[in-house]
């Protein structure tokens, strides 16, 4: 089977650019999502595992030099490199330098070449590697309650999960798929997102793999796993975590 392809994200505020990059970037292999600016990329970024960003220096509200230095400081925070091709109006060497600084991996002025554009990104994620990266690092835990089986708590960095009845034993897809669930609640999530959240560029397409751990799941936090009230299907769009969810630090 094929390893699925890379995600690219694009944020930027032109929309012809936007779609050109998007149809060039899909005809050459990979799959590409686009923002306009840094509140839509954010919204893609919750619900996607993207590979690499494309990111434009001039954007309204955020600039593309804030966003990127804030995408540094949570990728450092989450133990997860997430790399950053910034795009730069031509002759601003100031602006390349300072978003070097700021933690971008490559910079291209504008305008450019498609062609060359492709190259930086393949070569970018050539030097940031194919390893796997956990769904989470960070400490903290998620709290609900589940409608029919009382109180549950998520341990992100121990990796546990206890409910009313105590501690229940999760593989690691299993508490992976909870947690990608419980940090989106009311949210329709399909199972290419998910598959995006759990398993990055190892997933594989087509694969029903999260199907059948849903199905698990279900059995070991559900009261009754044949009339889920905590994980619900929905039909045609994927599954939807229905509880209310609280972080805590």
């Amino acid at each position: 089977m094929t390893e699925k392809l890379p995600h690219i994200l694009i944020v930027d505020d032109d929309r012809e650019i936007r779609d050109l990059l998007s149809r060039f970037l899909q005809k050459h292999g990979l799959r590409a999502s686009v923002a306009g600016d840094g509140r839509e990329m954010r919204r893609i970024l919750g619900d996607a595992r993207i590979d690499l960003i494309v990111l434009d220096l001039m954007l309204p509200g955020e600039t593309g030099l804030a966003l990127c230095a804030q995408l540094r400081a949570e990728s450092q925070s989450a133990q997860r490199h997430l790399p950053i091709i910034m795009l730069t109006a031509a002759g601003d060497e100031t602006d390349r330098i300072v978003g070097l600084e700021m933690g971008a991996d490559d910079y291209l002025p504008k305008p450019f070449n498609p062609r060359e554009l492709l190259a930086r990104i393949r070569a970018v994620l050539r030097r940031a590697g194919n390893e796997p990266v956990p769904i989470t690092s960070n400490g903290g835990a998620l709290l609900f309650e589940s409608p029919d089986a009382g109180e549950w708590k998520i341990e992100l960095g121990p990796r546990r999960v206890s409910g009313p009845q105590g501690e229940i034993e999760l593989s690691s897809g299993e508490f992976d798929l909870l947690v990608a669930l419980a940090e989106r609640p009311q949210r329709v999530l399909s199972r290419d997102q998910l598959l995006d959240l759990t398993k990055g560029r190892a997933a594989q397409p087509f694969d029903r793999a999260i199907d059948v751990q849903v199905g698990r799941l279900r059995r070991k936090i559900e009261a009754d796993p044949a009339d889920p009230k905590l994980i619900t299907t929905i039909r045609g769009g994927g599954y939807l975590f229905a509880a209310s969810v609280k972080r805590v630090d």
